[in-house]
């Protein structure tokens, strides 16, 4: 990760994390006016899902954010490259937010166009979670994934979130989902996050409910199992090399933010450090404005 042992900057937001050609892309998208300008943004990101070849995690990290910061291009892209795999992958994921239905039908597109690659597929699965499909229909969806990439990031997430009790799961489907897919995750798997998401997800669950729960919310982060994910996080995640992935900033900031909410800022300013002022918005959307959560809360530590 670029930004690890950098001293804390300034918080800002920022989708591409901590990928700097990605977040060069993004600036030339931005500038981009009139159809010249436009022809050499679709190069510009032509040229970047070109070089992220078949790391298939960056991939789709990068396919993600280029896809919300700049649905047009990415449909212009595919109207002049129909058959590109790469322009079909980014118009899919540009429809997911307005057309999931659309988006299914040209995750298919997409899929055949470059067989390897599992980010077609993570597109379908996110468009049947946003459709409310049954379970049924995401199991071909996820073997199609698994066989692809086993761990997946984006893939699990997509699946934790379909399995919450707020979408079509419940508590009992969560456990089952998390308990089957740690007993056998690597240690250094982009998954890593998933036990971590899981318990800040509950958190606030819990925060929101208003019943019973709420009422010993205070001591949510010093159960045992969950006071074992921050001392593992806390032990491993800042240390340099350990989060390889994509969107290991955006991991690390969801540590900093449970170590706050624990009463544990003793041991987030090495997280804080790690991140090198880069927020995402969740969970510090949890709190308010990100930016300004995080720089009250980097503040005092």
């Amino acid at each position: 990760m670029a930004l690890f042992g950098h001293k804390r900057q300034a918080p800002r937001l920022a989708p591409e994390l901590d990928d700097v050609v990605l977040g060069r892309v993004l600036k030339g998208i931005t500038a981009a006016r009139g159809p010249g300008p436009q022809d050499l943004a679709i190069a510009q990101v032509e040229r970047l899902l070109r070089a992220t070849g078949d790391d298939w995690d960056r991939r789709c990290h990068r396919v993600g954010v280029l896809a919300q910061a700049a649905p047009a291009l990415a449909r212009g892209w595919r109207e002049r490259r129909p058959r590109d795999p790469d322009a079909l992958l980014l118009a899919t994921w540009a429809e997911l937010a307005t057309d999931p239905r659309g988006a299914m039908a040209l995750c298919r597109v997409a899929a055949d166009a470059r067989p390897a690659d599992p980010t077609p597929w993570v597109g379908a699965l996110a468009a049947l979670r946003l459709l409310k499909r049954p379970s049924s229909e995401l199991s071909f969806v996820w073997h199609e994934i698994h066989a692809r990439d086993p761990w997946h990031r984006e893939a699990h997430l997509q699946i934790l979130g379909y399995l919450s009790p707020e979408e079509q799961g419940s508590q009992a489907a969560l456990r089952d989902f998390l308990d089957d897919a740690i007993a056998v995750m690597p240690w250094d798997a982009p998954t890593a996050c998933l036990p971590l998401t899981a318990a800040v997800r509950q958190h606030h669950r819990e925060r929101s409910s208003g019943g019973i729960q709420a009422l010993g919310v205070s001591q949510y982060w010093s159960q045992p199992h969950t006071a074992r994910l921050l001392d593992q996080g806390m032990a491993h995640w800042p240390q340099p090399g350990h989060l390889r992935h994509a969107a290991a900033v955006a991991d690390l900031g969801m540590l900093a933010y449970a170590l706050i909410r624990a009463g544990r800022s003793d041991g987030a300013g090495p997280v804080f450090s790690a991140v090198g002022g880069l927020v995402v918005p969740w969970p510090w959307s949890y709190e308010g404005d990100p930016v300004e959560c995080y720089t009250d809360y980097s503040g005092r530590v």
